[in-house]
């Protein structure tokens, strides 16, 4: 029994030696188990799809000549207010990590926790705001202590599911802090202390793998420091033992509201990954490999779209988006029959014209791969290698595995071009009713006054888009404006984002800013009458800021002045006249958005919804069976204006049937990329589908919810069916 008993001790540690591996690095590349790798990852953020979505997300990746999947960790979802924790749906973490190991993927934890990725605070939990003395992502005690513990909580949890692969888990790399380096020299000493401390805190977590800071060019070792961008190819590490990685190579760029649909050519962005590798990079991450949707209001900016579909790989939808997706996926294949070569040999580059290069990896072992580029935008170019004739098309790299025979090239596109399209399906949307929000009364329970114009942040504690700021103002029957006289002007400055204004409760007027220009200024005539007059501003939230110097002190909502102008008196400053306050909607507080909750009102039937389509904040309900088929599914929202919508109390986001406004004259793939570069959809709205996931539904009797800002015709409401074709 002894025996046996060793015998099993033994078998047993061998076992767990051969399912344990270390993850090191020297200056090429990083190393597993001993090996050097060259790797090819692709960033899915957990949040924007569903779990059922997961594991094909994944395997598509897999398929397309991926070894890891990045994603982020979003403190705000995990820990909504402070202690108390959320890993459950969309935000269960360690079963993404564990369908990322099934699918025999590495992954990279970029645990930040601040995370920008146009998400909602850039993924900090409001309520850290108001922890006493704090300060963001700077030498400041109170935000280390939360940052340091929320840190401990996720790598606590990944150790305990032993998901590192120094314990035979997928996850190969941690990233601490995001994109810091421009915040670390503006704030100086401070932020170099902050930095420093951050990365000296993440080591000492003792993961068994490698740490990484993004655009942090002082990341202290042993952590690496890695570039994000459109190209990346002129970057080297902070030290030459440190391996060459690029976090985000931008396989797109993001939507906001008004603003058209940026497209990267797929043979440049094969060509800036090409470059990268020819110049020793070893480890590249597309940035998106499948975007997503901003589910509820989840989308930062502010005016981020719902759909996050960034022209990836993968659309929105977890479709393959081609040729993107083929073009690449052949270029990893060039890229992986390299290996051996790229990580035994140093390059020697030379010449091929004014604008060619070659560059050599030989290895003594006789392994040879070669790149040939050809910088011009313009003009093709024959070139000789090697005793050899090649054409190289312009902004292109043929790849060449033995240094003989060309395996790929990055402009060349053998892949046909896939066609979306959204289809009708066989599932109408009936039983239209509507309820209309009451407009804010101060005799509300929950509503509180204040002189002078309030922060909305600080009132509404982001549990809602919305805050009303209601004051009275009293006009003389003598008023000229009252017997033929041109009427007074409402003059309101906000700082964003969204602002509709009612005057003894009908609507008078709306606007809203920008991302680019969130502050704007409301100007509309009012009409007031003799006596007292309820002047009520609905100020509303698209999305808080994700990315800036300190973006936790800046301010939304009416922040003033707010004037009246052409009284007999003149101008009436209402700035700090007593102003009542009140957080969110009606139908939110009455949940009207769940199953449970929407029968707590009396709804509007049938015919007579025809009669109030442009009813300003009005909540809307009607129901729908499944459509058959597996396709992807979508609400065409394009007869609506603003809002947000629910399918059985699950939010799908906000909609926003603004008008795109750019350049669209078209799009080639040569020179350096910009955004502003390759636009589409100019003069349609930025965003008409809302990605719907089959996974919310039931077969019969899906409640949907519409809540409506401006006015709209939810009758023409369609349910869609996503094709590839």
């Amino acid at each position: 029994m002894r025996i046996g008993s060793v015998l099993k001790w033994v078998f047993g540690l061998c076992m767990v030696v051969l399912v344990k591996s270390s993850v090191t690095y020297d200056r090429k590349a990083l190393i597993i188990n001993g090996e050097r790798r060259i790797l090819i990852s692709g960033s899915i953020h957990y949040p924007r799809s569903t779990p059922e979505m997961w594991e094909d997300l994944i395997n598509k990746a897999k398929d397309g000549g991926l070894d890891v999947v990045e994603t982020y960790v979003f403190w705000n979802v995990h820990e909504p207010s402070s202690g108390n924790y959320n890993f459950e749906g969309r935000y269960d973490l360690v079963k993404f990590v564990k369908t990322i190991q099934k699918a025999g993927l590495y992954a990279h934890l970029r645990i930040g926790p601040y995370v920008c990725a146009e998400w909602n605070f850039g993924g900090f939990p409001v309520w850290l705001k108001y922890v006493p003395g704090i300060s963001f992502r700077t030498d400041n005690e109170p935000f280390k202590m939360a940052m340091k513990g929320f840190t401990e909580k996720i790598v606590g949890m990944m150790k305990s599911e032993k998901l590192y692969e120094s314990q035979g888990g997928p996850i190969i790399l941690s990233q601490i802090e995001n994109e810091y380096g421009t915040q670390a020299k503006q704030l100086g000493a401070p932020g170099h202390q902050y930095a420093t401390w951050a990365a000296n805190m993440a080591v000492g977590l003792d993961t068994g793998v490698p740490w990484v800071m993004c655009k942090e060019e002082d990341a202290p070792d042993p952590v690496i420091n890695t570039c994000n961008g459109f190209y990346c190819d002129a970057f080297s590490p902070n030290k030459p033992y440190k391996p060459t990685i690029w976090t985000e190579a931008w396989s797109g760029w993001f939507t906001e509201f008004g603003g058209p649909i940026y497209e990267r050519p797929v043979e440049d962005l094969a060509f800036s990954v090409a470059k990268f590798i020819q110049n020793g990079g070893s480890f590249v991450n597309y940035y998106m490999f499948h975007g997503g949707t901003n589910f509820g209001r989840s989308a930062g900016g502010p005016f981020i779209t719902t759909s996050y579909d960034y022209d990836a790989p993968l659309d929105e939808y977890g479709l393959i988006r081609q040729p993107k997706y083929g073009h690449l996926k052949e270029l990893h294949k060039a890229v992986k029959l390299c290996e051996k070569a790229l990580l035994s040999a140093d390059p020697t580059v030379t010449s091929l014209g004014s604008l060619q290069q070659a560059h050599v990896y030989s290895s003594e072992s006789g392994d040879c791969a070669a790149f040939l580029s050809n910088y011009d935008t313009n003009s093709a170019a024959r070139v000789t290698f090697n005793n050899m004739h090649y054409r190289l098309r312009p902004w292109s790299i043929s790849i060449l595995p033995d240094c003989k025979n060309v395996a790929f090239n990055t402009a060349k596109v053998g892949v046909q071009t896939s066609r979306m399209d959204m289809q009708p399906s066989n599932s109408e949307i009936s039983s239209w009713e509507t309820y209309n929000e009451d407009l804010y009364s101060s005799d509300d329970s929950s509503a509180f006054s204040a002189v002078g114009l309030l922060e909305q942040i600080n009132v509404t504690r982001d549990t809602s888009d919305y805050l009303w700021y209601t004051t009275s103002v009293d006009i003389d029957s003598s008023e000229s404006f009252l017997h033929g006289g041109e009427l007074p002007t409402l003059i309101a400055h906000s700082s964003g984002h969204a602002l509709l204004v009612f005057v003894n409760g009908e609507l008078s007027g709306s606007t809203f800013g920008t991302r680019e220009k969130r502050r704007f200024t409301y100007t509309g005539k009012v009409n007031l009458r003799g006596g007292s007059n309820k002047i009520s501003l609905l100020s509303a939230a698209v999305g808080l800021p994700n990315v800036g110097g300190h973006f936790e002190t800046w301010g939304i909502g009416v922040l003033g002045p707010v004037a009246l102008h052409g009284l007999d008196k003149g101008k009436v400053d209402l700035s700090w006249a007593k102003w009542t306050y009140k957080v969110g909607l009606k139908g939110e507080a009455m949940n009207l958005v769940s199953p449970d909750g929407v029968s707590s009102v009396d709804w509007t039937k049938g015919s007579l919804i025809a009669q109030k389509q442009q009813q300003p904040l009005a909540w809307h309900k009607a129901y729908f069976n499944v459509p058959d088929g597996e396709e992807p599914l979508a609400l065409d929202m394009s007869s609506m204006g603003k809002g947000q919508l629910w399918v059985n109390g699950q939010s799908l986001g906000r909609y926003w049937t603004t008008y795109a406004t750019g350049n669209c004259n078209g799009c080639t793939y040569t020179g350096i990329f910009k955004p502003q570069k390759c636009q589409l959809g100019c003069g349609k709205p930025t965003q008409r589908w809302y990605h719907l996931p089959r996974s919310w539904l039931k077969p019969t009797n899906n409640l949907l919810v519409v809540f409506e800002e401006l006015g709209g015709d939810p009758t023409r409401i369609t349910l869609v069916k996503r094709h590839a074709q």
